[in-house]
């Protein structure tokens, strides 16, 4: 009888534990694919995520871009609109929410690839502003610090004095000793990969230095897996970079979502990034050009300016990131 009992308890214990593993399981959902389109102008891009902590939900913060409107010439289109937000309970379904009030009154002000970080209390945004609408590419853009108590109005703090007069898409990450190194594209120098940093998140001192010399743009660093890594939009799909120092950088010999994949709206390269680390996993954020495919080449239309925002899961494979694009995503992003 003892030792039927022993077995008796034996089994509730795995059956317990098989039921654990099963419940965790379950409360990963599903991604949405495409994951978000933006229902006014239908050009999101450039995802930047952070947890609400007042409304227990996902801020997804990106540019827009007027897909919608064909009388644009140029790229006037990619000019002229707010920070849109769209918001989640899981990261795997997203709702519009509406945009950003931002406090940075100039005529015609154009918001370009937000960095949303929380820190003490208080939300900062490092923004990149165009100063008008334009349409070409060779124009004044910079980068401005806001910070929010509530996420959406946004108070203007600085604008940052950097390299060049040409510099967007700012990204800020903590380093080991506490202070905050600012990544950034500086357009003047071969759309290379500078840096600034600070103690304080307000003062910024420029290294005036790159330290990524490679053609690109929408620089993002992140901690995973015990390594270092940067990963950024090449234009092939996004590169990879890894670094002991967070100043001496070193790419990975294969990009990621650089071949189309075949969900719907994916049939494309991706490109720049947010990456959410979530436990021990790490998902990547990105937006595609669903229809920019070769049958489409030069043509400039809504079908080929709109766009979606798409998630993968990255992994880690042999010391490098690789990433499945047509793999179910299975996501519950994790606010600790």
């Amino acid at each position: 009888m003892k030792l039927k009992s022993l077995y008796f308890i034996l089994l509730l214990i795995i059956c317990s534990a098989c039921g654990t593993q099963k419940t965790k399981y379950n409360q990963l959902n599903i991604a949405d694919k495409p994951l978000f389109r933006d229902p006014v102008f239908d050009g999101a891009a450039d995802p930047s995520i952070l947890w609400n902590e007042k409304n227990k939900v996902w801020y997804m913060y990106y540019t827009n871009r007027r897909a919608k409107d064909t009388t644009l010439s140029g790229v006037a289109w990619v000019h002229g609109t707010k920070i849109g937000v769209a918001e989640s309970k899981d990261g795997a379904h997203w709702t519009y929410k509406g945009t950003c009030n931002i406090d940075y009154e100039i005529e015609n002000v154009t918001h370009w690839a937000p960095d949303v970080l929380e820190y003490d209390g208080v939300y900062h945004m490092y923004l990149t502003i165009v100063p008008g609408i334009f349409e070409g590419w060779y124009h004044p853009r910079y980068i401005v610090h806001l910070t929010s108590k509530n996420m959406i109005d946004w108070a203007f703090q600085s604008k940052l004095k950097l390299a060049s007069e040409r510099c967007i898409d700012a990204d800020v990450f903590r380093l080991p000793d506490g202070t905050w190194r600012m990544y950034y594209n500086n357009e003047n120098d071969g759309k290379s990969i500078y840096y600034a940093d600070s103690k304080d998140l307000y003062h910024w001192v420029d290294s005036g230095k790159k330290v990524v010399k490679d053609r690109g743009e929408g620089p993002n660093v992140f901690r995973w897996k015990g390594k270092n890594w940067m990963v950024n939009d090449a234009w092939r799909g996004l590169g990879v970079y890894w670094s002991e120092d967070f100043d001496n950088w070193n790419r990975q010999e294969k990009n990621i979502l650089e071949i189309p994949g075949t969900g719907e709206d994916d049939k494309v390269k991706g490109g720049h990034p947010d990456i959410v680390v979530s436990g021990d996993k790490a998902y990547v954020f990105y937006f595609t050009h669903p229809e920019r495919t070769p049958e489409n080449k030069g043509k400039d239309t809504y079908n080929t300016r709109r766009t979606s925002i798409q998630v993968a899961e990255l992994k880690y494979v042999n010391g490098e990131i690789v990433c499945d694009r047509d793999a179910p995503v299975y996501i519950n992003l994790n606010a600790n």
